[in-house]
């Protein structure tokens, strides 16, 4: 028997000329985890954010378990069993974690207008164990921890609203191996309780497996909602885009294919806490994959070998010139450059302009004297990116927070590769991007790969090392496990053996 629990009835919302949502009509049963699926700037995250408050719609009724619903705000929301985990990072990076978790909720712990740290995080590290979620360091500052623990803190402060409607927008892509298996099992856990869950995910083999009905959103528009067991994986890209997409956007080779010149060596690379004795060299014209589970270190390496880790020690060097890269600024120097997990803390100016991020790495060359960029210069190289990388945009003016995750990455890769570049550090490339997007990435890094560039791609999705790199080289308990050629026993359970 079908228990409809979430009625959408027309509803539109448009910012300015965009049309993010149109007449959305859509029905999402109690007790399911029902799928989002649709491109980036589709209106997922849209829809997402008017179903928790964030965002109001311009027309139409949602109704929950038949009242009509309409939340003012999130907190709004929450009080009507509704919370949202979002797309981008959403805690307060200069508050501890337990805060952060039950933020607005703050006065439950506190005692003469101060709040009970002990008895705050206590609570949180209660909501985290109650959901089999892990540990999170509370005595320290939410910037401080990984993009991996701030999205779990996230999870577990929706949760701790008591929500029978559950929205998690790209939670997964920010996960390692061991942490998505361990958000699938809390899913289970939740639908388990009758309560529901909207996943948006770009991973399709994921929405394909754990959820039970999936809705397409093309262009602002619903074009379709069936059971995912109705679906075909061909038949949900083509779907999605609008167009035929079959077969793999990885490499089609299966051999490892690189020029025997070294470009980088990493020789006895150690973090206090965070790597140990890392040494690997790194060939012109070679994708060299790192993968681990959560604690291995992985996203700390590239951190590292650019130069932002305190108290590293070992040696790194560009081999041509042997060069000493110590900070930075020598990696940019030497040919070198560093794309962050986490672009919008690390990587991208969010209220400037396109242009304005665009020319950042190429300041030396859009110089126009006495200290002052040319304005000629910057605009037409950022026309020449716009262009070339497909971003879409209103123009180099366009504020870059307001660009969907897609194009905010393209911006974010075009700046560094339309420099002359030797090798680049490449932390989750694709990650909270859809398969168009992913796609046209790939084929970048085929491109730049087949014209020399050494590349160190660091992912958390097995899939994407095991189809892009020519070695990959497996973390595990911050030190190198092993090193595995495309060309011999490149498997997902042989990396998955190596890492446990």
């Amino acid at each position: 028997m079908v228990n409809e629990f979430i009625k959408i009835e027309n509803i539109s919302k448009s910012f300015g000329d965009t049309k993010a949502n149109k007449n959305i009509n859509l029905n999402i049963n109690r007790g399911t985890i029902h799928g989002l699926a649709g491109e980036n700037g589709s209106g997922k995250s849209t829809i997402a954010s008017i179903l928790c408050g964030i965002q109001k719609k311009d027309s139409g009724r949602i109704y929950k378990d038949g009242e009509e619903y309409n939340p003012a705000n999130p907190i709004a929301a929450n009080k009507m069993h509704v919370a949202m985990v979002v797309q981008e990072l959403g805690v307060v990076g200069s508050l501890p974690p337990a805060i952060n978790m039950f933020l607005g909720r703050t006065d439950e712990f506190t005692v003469a207008g101060i709040v009970d740290l002990k008895e705050i995080e206590a609570a949180a590290q209660k909501q985290l164990d109650y959901w089999e979620l892990g540990q999170i360091p509370m005595r320290c500052m939410a910037e401080e921890l990984s993009i991996e623990q701030r999205k779990i803190l996230e999870l577990a402060r929706a949760l701790s609203t008591n929500p029978d409607f559950l929205i998690l927008d790209e939670i997964s892509q920010a996960l390692s191996h061991d942490k998505r298996e361990m958000l699938y099992k809390f899913i289970k856990r939740f639908i388990s309780e009758d309560k529901t869950i909207l996943m948006i995910t770009h991973d399709l083999d994921e929405i394909l497996e754990i959820c039970d009905t999936i809705s397409v959103l093309r262009d602002g528009e619903l074009v379709e909602t069936k059971a995912s067991s109705e679906f075909t994986l061909d038949a949900l890209k083509r779907m999605m885009i609008g167009r035929q997409i079959t077969g793999d956007y990885y490499r089609n080779d299966m051999e490892a294919q690189f020029e025997d010149e070294v470009v980088l060596e990493v020789v006895d690379l150690n973090v206090p806490g965070q790597l140990q004795n890392i040494s690997f060299e790194l060939h012109k014209g070679e994708i060299l994959g790192i993968c681990g589970l959560s604690d291995a270190g992985i996203h700390s390496l590239g951190r590292a070998i650019f130069g932002l880790s305190a108290k590293r020690t070992g040696k790194i060097q560009i081999n041509t010139n042997k060069m000493m890269l110590e900070k930075p600024i020598d990696v940019i120097k030497a040919g070198g450059a560093y794309l962050s997990k986490d672009r919008d803390s690390d990587g991208l100016m969010l209220e400037a302009g396109i242009g304005d991020n665009l020319a950042v790495p190429s300041v030396s060359d859009l110089s126009g004297g006495f200290g002052f960029l040319n304005p000629k210069k910057v605009k037409k190289l950022a026309e020449d990116i716009l262009i070339s990388f497909d971003i879409k945009s209103t123009g180099i003016n366009h504020i870059v927070k307001s660009l969907s995750g897609g194009n905010k990455q393209k911006v974010n890769l075009a700046r560094w590769l339309t420099k002359d570049l030797k090798f680049v550090i490449l932390d989750c490339p694709t990650r909270g991007v859809d398969i168009g997007v992913k796609a046209y990435i790939y084929d970048v890094l085929k491109k730049a790969k087949s014209e020399g560039l050494a590349i160190i791609l660091i992912s958390d999705e097995l899939s994407e090392v095991i189809g892009m790199s020519d070695r990959i080289m497996i973390m595990k308990d911050q030190k190198a496990a092993g090193m595995l050629y495309r060309d011999t026993d490149f498997t997902e359970d042989r990396i998955i053996e190596v890492m446990l």
